[in-house]
Formats: structure tokens, C-alpha cells, sequence
């Protein structure tokens, strides 16, 4: 997913750069959460955060809060202060006390996650209120920027829609309480809507079930797994922060007279369990331009593809690739950071793997020691409250692991 997020964002910024970018909504007014002459400090890692800056922040929370850790208030801090007075995020902006204008690049990815990781850690920040007013503004924006057909892509203004883009903003709706089938553009078209046209039919030669990120120049569907495990999520009416759904059902693939997007989901997680079942793995085609032309394993969205085939139920087909992470992530998420962190984190969490011992590595205290010392893990998140929508569950085997209780799960996710 971080190889198409990047992708997109340096494709988006090339476009404006050209002039050939679609006019974005201009901000008024100074980010609401922007300090006058300072800027929030408290973001995660030390890489280039200009395509991923509020990306990275908002999967370390989201991996945080599914281990029973809380954010320090100085990175929620330096999240609300990314957000734009119209309630959108960029990608980053370095300069948080300037007003976003038409020429700030508004992101609808990093506007999602977000959405849902601000939800997420809103109920032990130090101002609750001021989370929750960032969370329903991103979310109206979002509906702002949705496309006539129900999707979105990724940037607003226009462009069309993609599977990955529909697909994290359906998660983060869900995530924070919002159906996602009540969410419809002016022609009444739902995001599911717009999800189902991305889907190739069983009856494909080589990409039955999957989906496509979008239709190639002579709209041809081609199988993409990277939008496949997010399309798969989506479908189900589940984020990126899912757990294993019970009882296990093996993926099948079926093409009824009338296409849900609960059964394309199931359809993508059987092209998934295919495609990882020869190496346990996933490759990642050459990027465009490299020297390198040679296809290598593709971590990040292997680990995507084992939470998206948890979430379906197909858990024992996701167990080969999740040993084949635990074997073969420590190097790439040391030199990935947090992001890379998270998505491991997520997957163990999808398939109840404890992410303190991740084959040799502690994931959990690699991810905490690359941002603000986050507050100390409290049992009492254990319970939900009815506003956080399912999503403030936290997976409490982070807790237990601290504590010296034993070991418990709560299923997350949620169905649409």
C-alpha cells in the first residue's frame, strides 16, 4: 500500500507541477490545531516524511492503540496540526502554521487514515473534544471530495477513482462509525458502488477475483494485489486494523447474477491465498525507471494480504506467509520505519500473534522507540465505549504481555 501511496503522491505532484492537475478546494483559514509561529512536535521517524508524513503517523497510532499503548499528546499534537482548516490532511506539510491554500495538495488517503486514527486515540487525549471536531471535519471533507460514481481517488478535484483510495476511506468511515453505504455522492452511488467496478470475475484467466487498482488506458481490468487485499478489507466493511474473523471458511470464488461487495471480498481473498501460496509471499514489480528490473518480494503488502485474509475468514491460508514475515521483515522495517512497523503489527494482530515476539524481534518496542514515548499501557482500555464505533477495542495481549495477566483477545472490525 506504501508503494502505491508514494507513487500516487509523486504522479499527483508532478501533475501540478506540469499544470496539469485539477483545481483543489482552498483553505481560508490557519489549521485550527497549528499553534501561531510553532509547530507541534511529535512526529514518527527520521526519513523524508513528504509523501508519507501524516501516513506513517496515523499506522503508528493505529498499531499503538491495537497494543494497548496510547500516543504521547505531543504526536497527537503534531497530527491535529497536519489538518487543514477544511478539514483535510496532505501528505505532510512542513510548515503547519501556514495556512493550506489552492496550491496545498490535498490527500485523501492520508485524510482517511487520519480520520481513523485520530478516532482511535480521541477517548485518552488530553482534549477529546478538539480530536472529535478534527474527525468530523475530515470526514465531511471527505464526503466533499467523493466522486460521482461513490468512489474516490487520490487526490479530490476530479480525478477518477481508484480501488485503493475507495478502499482505505471505506475502512476509515467504518472504523469511525460512519456506514459507509449511507455514504453517497449527489448521483446517489455508494463506495461500494464504486468498489465492485474495480472487481475481475472469477471466469479471468489470470486474475479471478482480484481487483484492479483501475482500468488500464484501453479499460482493461488487470489483478493488483496490493488493491486486492485493501478491496478485500473494504468489501467486508473492515479497516486495516482487523482481526481474525471466526468461524475460518476456506476462499472461494463465485460470480452471482448480482455482484455484493461482500462477495467480491471473498473473491479477492481466494485471488490472495492463490497468489501467496507458492512462495508465501508477494512480489513487487520493478518501479518505474529502476535500474533493477528484477521482481522482489513484496513485504509490505504481504503483510497487507494476511490481514485482509484473516479478516475473511481464511486465517490457515494466511499462516505460511505470516511465518515467511516473521522470518523475512526485521531488515525492511528497520530501514522502512514506522509505517513498516505498523503493517506488521496489524498482521500479527490480525492473526493473534504476539508482535513482542515477532520472530526474533519485538515490534512493539521497535515502533514506540521511533516516535514520543507514548503512555503507558492501561487495562482499563480494555472495554469500549459506544461513540468509539468498534474501533476503540484495543487488542489487549499488549497489555498482558506488561501486566503479567494473561493473554485476551477482542475481536475487532466491523461489518457494514
Amino acid at each position: 500500500m506504501n508503494t502505491v501511496r508514494r507513487g500516487a503522491a509523486a504522479l499527483a505532484a508532478a501533475a501540478v507541477v506540469l499544470g496539469t492537475g485539477a483545481a483543489l478546494p482552498a483553505a481560508a483559514a490557519p489549521s485550527p490545531s497549528a499553534s501561531a509561529g510553532t509547530a507541534p512536535v511529535g512526529p514518527y521517524g527520521t526519513s523524508d516524511p513528504t509523501y508519507d508524513g501524516v501516513w506513517r503517523q496515523s499506522l503508528a497510532f493505529l498499531a499503538q492503540r491495537g497494543t494497548g499503548f496510547q500516543p504521547a499528546d505531543q504526536s497527537v499534537d503534531w497530527l491535529l496540526g497536519q489538518q487543514c482548516a477544511d478539514g483535510s490532511f496532505s501528505s505532510y506539510r512542513a510548515d503547519a502554521t501556514k495556512p493550506c491554500d489552492a496550491k496545498t495538495m490535498r490527500d485523501t488517503n492520508a485524510t482517511a487514515l487520519a480520520v481513523q486514527a485520530l478516532a482511535a486515540v480521541r477517548r485518552q487525549y488530553a482534549d477529546p473534544e478538539k480530536v472529535t471536531t478534527a474527525v468530523d471535519a475530515g470526514t465531511d471533507w471527505l464526503r466533499s471530495a467523493q466522486n460521482k460514481d461513490g468512489g474516490w481517488g487520490y487526490t479530490p478535484g476530479g480525478g477518477p477513482s481508484d480501488a485503493n483510495s475507495t478502499s482505505v476511506i471505506i475502512g476509515a468511515l467504518a472504523a469511525a462509525g460512519v456506514k459507509p453505504v449511507e455514504f453517497t455522492s449527489a448521483e446517489g452511488r455508494t463506495p461500494y458502488d464504486a468498489l465492485l467496478t474495480f472487481a475481475l470475475p472469477c471466469s479471468d484467466k489470470d486474475g479471478a477475483g482480484a481487483f484492479a487498482y483501475q482500468p488500464d488506458k484501453n479499460g482493461t481490468l488487470l489483478a493488483n494485489a496490493d488493491a486486492t487485499a485493501a478491496a478485500t478489507l473494504a468489501g467486508l466493511g473492515k479497516s486495516i486494523v482487523s482481526s481474525k474473523a471466526r468461524p475460518a471458511q476456506p476462499p472461494t470464488c463465485e460470480d452471482p447474477a448480482k455482484p455484493t461487495a461482500d462477495r467480491a471480498a471473498l473473491n479477492g481473498a481466494s485471488y490472495l491465498a492463490k497468489a501467496l501460496a507458492t512462495t508465501g509471499h508477494l512480489m513487487a514489480p520493478p518501479m518505474p525507471g529502476a535500474t533493477d528490473t528484477t521482481a522482489k518480494p513484496d513485504i509490505g503488502n504481504t503483510a497487507d494480504a494476511v490481514v485482509a485474509l484473516a479478516a475473511a475468514g481464511a486465517s490457515k491460508e494466511a499462516e505460511p506467509a505470516l511465518e515467511w514475515l516473521e522470518t523475512n521483515s526485521a531488515s525492511w522495517a528497520k530501514e522502512s520505519g514506522p509505517a513498516a512497523y505498523a503493517q506488521l503489527i496489524l498482521a500479527a494482530r490480525a492473526m493473534d500473534t504476539d508482535p513482542r515476539e515477532f520472530g526474533t524481534a519485538d515490534l512493539v518496542e521497535q515502533l514506540n522507540a521511533l516516535g514520543p514515548a507514548p503512555k503507558t499501557p492501561d487495562t482499563s482500555t480494555a472495554s469500549t465505549s459506544e461513540d468509539e464505533r468498534g474501533f476503540d477495542v484495543w487488542w489487549i495481549i499488549g497489555i498482558g504481555m506488561v501486566v503479567g495477566v494473561g493473554v485476551g483477545f477482542l475481536v475487532s472490525g466491523r461489518k457494514k
